[in-house]
């Protein structure tokens, strides 16, 4: 093809074709997430043909938002395409972190215990859950915490796990992504078995799944295969880049009544919450969603390959399936994370000019540095890149609304470690 415009861009020859070169080896996997795509696209899709969705759908509601048809439709769309009994999707819920709070607070009472079986959650849940100290944190109103760690080589602690699950356990969480670490992410099919696995031991106990950044990148979910609750962000995957903002969950009618309560107020739930003109971008941004996500994972595919062939360590490797959008490559210093993070953030279409730098980010224990040209400010599922100033340097990539742009992004992070010689190709 005319490489004009990398050019014009400030990709150079070198890097140019050794992307060429990586590109070549990719084909039948790209052929293999567009089928993906295909018939996650077909699911939407059905969901709302089955809830007919209309014109009214996209009115704007304000006040209290009773009788809000678009609201408690769109609820219905989710709960089809997630294959659960209810949802709860709202402009209200500020962020995932946010989504998962209420979903933890609202089924969570004091003297039950919170067990996560696949080690240490998001570094943001530390302080919501009290393993950080925060005020209004689960363990402040009396909820305890327990963990199991993942096994050396990724595994699940079966025996550890049995070993915990004590009558005061009442919910188990488990983060489907990697977040800032370098496990590998979990496959519906592996979280399925673990969930088997902890309900036949304790089949009263309520799973819940953080499905952040892993939404349509496979044709089935976790709520496909016996979590309770799922919950989300809508500026990552299932809000298709469209959603301004946003969250949902997931799950049994009653742990999302509760959550519901807990949103809003006991007595009211999902009976108020206005859309304030928001719901044509997320109908349009559920829509989107899996042809973006495929974008994405096209770009996370793409990203591996090529840092993997330049020796870092990538997890997943190029080769290895994907479960979620987020690609980790371990650089090995700061100087490398700056120089990737600025190559991303180079790329954009928004604040292409700024130059990322690394700072304390609230909810964090160490500085970060992150890159982010979006639309919607903290998007991940618009091209991104950040990580935590500390070992192994690890950077995480996410994103892109086009495989054009996630494949630009990754070429202009090879150009600026290129030119400041912190790579050799």
């Amino acid at each position: 093809m005319d490489n004009s415009m990398y050019k014009k861009l400030g990709i150079s020859d070198s890097v140019l074709g050794f992307c060429e070169c990586v590109l070549g080896e990719l084909s039948e996997r790209f052929k293999k997430i567009d089928e993906t795509a295909e018939y996650n696209q077909l699911k939407v899709i059905s969901a709302m043909q089955k809830n007919r969705v209309n014109a009214a759908c996209f009115a704007a509601t304000t006040g209290y938002g009773y009788d809000d048809v678009g609201r408690d439709n769109l609820e219905k769309v989710y709960a089809d395409v997630f294959g659960t009994q209810a949802a709860l999707v709202r402009p209200q819920i500020t962020c995932g972190t946010h989504a998962l709070a209420v979903a933890l607070s609202a089924n969570l009472r004091p003297g039950d215990t919170l067990l996560s079986p696949v080690g240490k959650p998001y570094d943001t849940l530390e302080e919501v859950i009290g393993i950080r100290p925060s005020r209004c944190s689960l363990r402040e109103f009396g909820v305890a915490y327990k963990q199991v760690d993942l096994l050396p080589d990724g595994g699940f602690d079966l025996d550890g796990i049995r070993a915990a699950l004590d009558d005061t356990v009442k919910m188990v969480t488990i983060q489907r992504s990697k977040g800032y670490q370098t496990r590998p992410t979990l496959s519906v099919e592996r979280i399925g078995e673990l969930i088997s696995f902890i309900k036949s031991i304790k089949p009263d106990v309520i799973c819940m799944v953080d499905n952040c950044y892993g939404e349509f990148v496979q044709t089935t979910e976790p709520s496909n295969v016996g979590a309770d609750m799922i919950v989300g962000s809508l500026i990552k995957n299932p809000g298709g880049g469209l959603a301004p903002i946003g969250g949902y969950i997931c799950g049994t009618k009653e742990c999302v009544e509760n959550c519901a309560y807990r949103l809003s107020a006991p007595g009211l739930g999902q009976e108020v919450g206005a859309n304030l003109g928001i719901m044509p971008a997320f109908y349009q941004g559920l829509f989107m969603a899996p042809t973006v996500v495929s974008g994405a994972l096209k770009g996370a595919v793409f990203a591996g390959l090529c840092y993997e062939k330049l020796g870092f360590k990538c997890v997943p490797n190029g080769t290895e399936d994907r479960f979620d959008i987020i690609q980790a490559v371990e650089l090995g210093s700061k100087e490398r994370m700056v120089a990737f993070c600025r190559g991303i953030q180079a790329a954009a279409p928004v604040d292409s000019y700024v130059t990322p730098e690394p700072w304390p980010m609230p909810g964090y224990d160490s500085d970060v540095i992150m890159a982010a040209g979006a639309f919607v400010q903290g998007s991940s599922i618009e091209l991104s890149a950040d990580g935590p100033i500390k070992e192994p340097y690890a950077v995480y990539f996410q994103g892109g609304l086009t495989w054009y742009h996630a494949k630009l992004g990754i070429m202009m992070s090879l150009q600026k470690l290129f030119e400041q010689k912190l790579i050799t190709l």
